[in-house]
């Protein structure tokens, strides 16, 4: 049987959301390092917002195509227990750090995931978006048929979720995680503790009605 599905909240800038997410039952927080981004956190203030938080709650750093000096640079100074990966990184790019990574596949029709699974079979998971233009799914669902029932390893859902459709997701496709930003936002990088709150317990009590304990 499946243990209980692990929880990401992803995008945070605010040390009161840092402390909503981990009250909440959060597994992973997650810091955009990504410039261009309006979630984006500089590494000192990321390092501040990672102090507030207790041991084991992983925390996740998301780069897109950034400078490997950029990456090593930020992992000296956040104490990162995963690295994700969200642009056009090849496998060996994204195995150069010394530390466990994600991969992000951005879902659309043509795109064959068990050939990509196995080109990063070296991932801890792939991470399952949608295709926008761009990077990041945009808060948009994709087509979940899209994933093959034989995908290979561990892989977590992104992508639109929010409180009232991640109870669904998980009766249907039974990821080991989930990854959630703008479904618990306000504004963008601006979370709401009443949404976070409601998004655990809406994967807890999914997670309950499977018989996971």
């Amino acid at each position: 049987m499946q243990g209980k599905t692990r929880i990401k909240i992803c995008g945070l800038t605010r040390a009161e959301d840092v402390d909503a997410a981990v009250a909440a039952g959060a597994d992973a927080l997650g810091f955009v390092f990504y410039p261009s981004s309006p979630r984006y956190v500089a590494p000192q203030q990321a390092a501040e917002l990672a102090r507030r938080v207790p041991p084991f709650v992983d925390l996740v750093g998301l780069f897109v195509n950034a400078e490997a000096a950029q990456v090593e640079a930020v992992c000296r100074q956040v104490p990162l227990n995963l690295l994700q990966f969200h642009g056009d990184e090849t496998p060996d790019y994204c195995a150069q750090f010394a530390r466990p990574w994600l991969r992000a596949a951005r879902v659309k029709p043509g795109l064959d995931l068990v050939e990509f699974a196995a080109a990063f079979g070296q991932a801890r998971a792939l991470l399952l978006d949608a295709f926008v233009e761009g990077y990041g799914g945009g808060g948009h669902v994709f087509d979940w048929s899209l994933i093959p029932p034989d995908l290979p390893g561990h892989w977590i859902l992104s992508g639109g979720l929010h409180a009232g459709n991640v109870a669904a997701a998980l009766e249907k496709l039974r990821p080991v995680a989930v990854d959630v930003s703008s479904g618990v936002e306000v504004s963008k990088g601006i979370k709401d503790h009443d949404r976070i709150t409601a998004f655990v317990a809406a994967v807890r009590a999914a997670d309950a009605a499977s018989g996971v304990i």
